[in-house]
């Protein structure tokens, strides 16, 4: 251990008056003081940049303890929004039967919405039940080929069987906009089926004729009631789902249109009253919706 420090000229003084002994004065220091005092010296010229060091030492200290509390923080946040959640009884079924009128891009563009509809449900207050209906074909292959994740997401029930065969028909009901019936409220008793298509416009009318075929309910969401739009009421499948989310959670369709539908689409209340959702004020448009306007996926898929 070094002796109590000594001023660093004096120090260096000492070492030189040393030296001098060495080279013949008649009372030489030892190897062994020289070392210590060279020690000493190099201490002395160090305890600036000890200072610093030690300065360091605490400040990154401080900033690992901040981190610390920020973590444990967001931990707690995301606890209590996952107590705060209660699963919806409500079942919703993509219809995938009509694989065989899409071309392959627009498998793609449905399986991108699905996407969609996988990663909203799974954020949701109140998330429902959800059922890929008819899956195999075209769709099947494409996310086999493209997202191999697929086969481990939870939370989700992919059966290759028609929705006829899931639910018992009065349980059911199809949205379709060209419905008579407008939708005021949702059962979470029923099943609800979204139509799974791609087609820009090109079957017209499909879902609610098989509706009629099927001798299911059949209903609208009540956008015509709350929203004026610049184009057609022909929204994406993802939409019609993320619209249904945030109804259970909002009870309040106004609230529920608005908190989804895309600025593209032109969307404003028909009472004229500014709408200040995020989406709207260009703000609340996540990448993940902007890769699905930019792949044009959300162009068609169903009706409300």
């Amino acid at each position: 251990m070094a002796s109590p420090p000594q001023d660093s000229d004096m120090l260096e003084h000492t070492l030189c008056t040393t030296a001098s002994q060495e080279e013949g004065a008649p009372h030489p220091v030892s190897k062994r003081q020289l070392k210590k005092l060279q020690r000493q010296k190099q201490w002395e010229d160090q305890r600036e940049l000890r200072k610093i060091k030690r300065k360091e030492k605490r400040q990154k200290r401080k900033l690992e303890r901040q981190s610390q509390t920020e973590a444990n923080v967001c931990s707690d946040s995301r606890k209590r929004i996952r107590r705060d959640v209660v699963p919806s009884t409500l079942r919703l079924f993509i219809d995938c039967s009509f694989d065989n009128l899409m071309a392959s891009k627009d498998v793609k563009k449905l399986h991108k919405q699905i996407q969609r509809c996988y990663s909203e449900n799974r954020r949701a207050m109140h998330p429902v039940q959800f059922y890929l209906t008819s899956h195999g074909g075209q769709l099947k292959q494409n996310m086999e080929e493209n997202d191999k994740g697929w086969v481990n997401w939870k939370d989700i029930y992919f059966q290759s069987e028609h929705y006829m065969k899931l639910a018992k028909t009065e349980d059911l009901i199809y949205l379709t906009s060209d419905s008579p019936d407008v939708l005021d409220e949702l059962d979470e008793t029923k099943a609800y089926v979204i139509g799974g298509l791609v087609d820009h416009n090109h079957h017209k009318g499909i879902t609610y004729r098989q509706a009629l075929e099927h001798g299911i309910r059949h209903a609208q969401l009540p956008l015509g009631s709350f929203v004026k739009m610049n184009s057609r009421k022909v929204l994406a499948v993802n939409h019609v789902f993320e619209i249904i989310l945030a109804y259970l959670e909002k009870k309040d369709w106004k609230e529920a249109f608005f908190s989804v539908l895309p600025q593209r689409k032109g969307a404003v209340p028909l009472e004229g009253e500014v709408v200040t959702d995020g989406k709207h004020n260009g703000q609340g448009e996540d990448k993940e919706d902007d890769d699905l306007e930019n792949d044009s996926s959300v162009d068609e898929a169903t009706e409300l």
